[in-house]
């Protein structure tokens, strides 16, 4: 599976000079944790996240006098908060590396780009929810898959847990190769194997 697959699209952005406190409406509005920060062009030049946002916004109780707020700060723009350069990915970035990118840099989101432009975003909430889809949903995006390229009453397809067991009524090695292929792209998917009928019967 492919960051074009999973990732939101279009994507909500913001620009250098848009306000932190928009920023923080937009977050909160759509339940996001990041938002890319874009050139005019929609260049990728950072992206600002709830931690950005809530760095130094929130003045102390003004009763603990050793404490200090700058008040300045509550008038600050998305440039002044983002994080810049940031990290991004390509369309066809196997979801693979990007979760482990996720992981890696202890990021929440990933910009997805076409060149440079920002075209989509994938958040580790995208991932959770495409491993917690039920097995029936995947199985018939499986079905789905498997009679576009093969047509219908060929397969069979079992999925337990997100495994896809594929089973052909055919023996075509290059068929069920590409039968695994296909079943790998749909959301949820774990794993996938494939088998001959025949030989599934004598076993």
């Amino acid at each position: 599976m492919r960051a074009r697959d999973l990732m939101t699209s279009p994507v909500i952005t913001v620009q250098p000079w848009t306000s932190a406190k928009e920023a923080a409406e937009l977050l909160s509005m759509h339940g996001f944790t990041a938002l890319p920060v874009v050139d005019d062009d929609g260049g990728l030049i950072g992206i600002v996240t709830e931690a950005d946002l809530i760095r130094g916004r929130i003045p102390a109780d003004p009763r603990q006098a050793h404490r200090h707020h700058d008040a300045a700060v509550a008038g600050k723009s998305v440039g002044d908060v983002m994080t810049s350069p940031a990290t991004a990915m390509d369309t066809g970035t196997d979801i693979a590396d990007l979760c482990q990118a996720l992981v890696d840099a202890r990021i929440r989101a990933m910009p997805i780009v076409d060149g440079s432009v920002v075209v989509g975003i994938v958040t580790r909430g995208d991932i959770v929810r495409m491993l917690a889809r039920e097995d029936a949903d995947i199985a018939r995006d499986v079905k789905h898959r498997l009679e576009i390229y093969g047509g219908s009453g060929r397969w069979h397809v079992d999925v337990r847990d997100g495994y896809v067991h594929i089973i052909d009524q055919y023996d075509d090695d290059t068929d069920r190769h590409v039968a695994q292929l296909l079943a790998l792209a749909v959301p949820g998917v774990v794993a996938a194997d494939t088998a001959y009928a025949g030989e599934e019967q004598t076993r």
